[in-house]
């Protein structure tokens, strides 16, 4: 399981790291992604990182203003969000990735939701 926290109401230009904390499977092999859905919009990836923390892949949205980071002895993965816009507000949400940072989400996690206020 995948649990999603850190969420919250920051103003614009604000920051906040989320983490994504996993329990009862080997969290160590599998890459994990972020995601994120504003209301009446699809979810779209924002940024993933490989097993090792040794590759990551960035929105073009989010590119520079975010990083993406593991910590596998914590089973934590964590999103530091910089530079926040209104347009980052959504409900945040990470999953398992098995076949790569661009794939298929295997399993979910719950979502944390992050709003930025103007």
């Amino acid at each position: 399981q995948l649990q999603a926290y850190g969420g919250g109401l920051v103003q614009a230009g604000g920051s906040l790291r989320l983490s994504c904390a996993a329990s009862g499977r080997t969290f160590s092999s599998y890459d994990i992604g972020w995601f994120r859905q504003a209301p009446g919009k699809e979810r779209v990836r924002v940024a993933a990182i490989s097993w090792s923390g040794g590759s990551t892949y960035y929105a073009a949205s989010v590119k520079g203003r975010f990083t993406i980071s593991r910590d596998n002895a914590k089973n934590t993965v964590y999103l530091q969000m910089n530079s926040l816009k209104p347009e980052d507000t959504a409900v945040y949400y990470c999953a398992g990735l098995k076949l790569g940072l661009t794939s298929a989400p295997d399993f979910w996690g719950q979502g944390t939701l992050v709003t930025v206020s103007s």
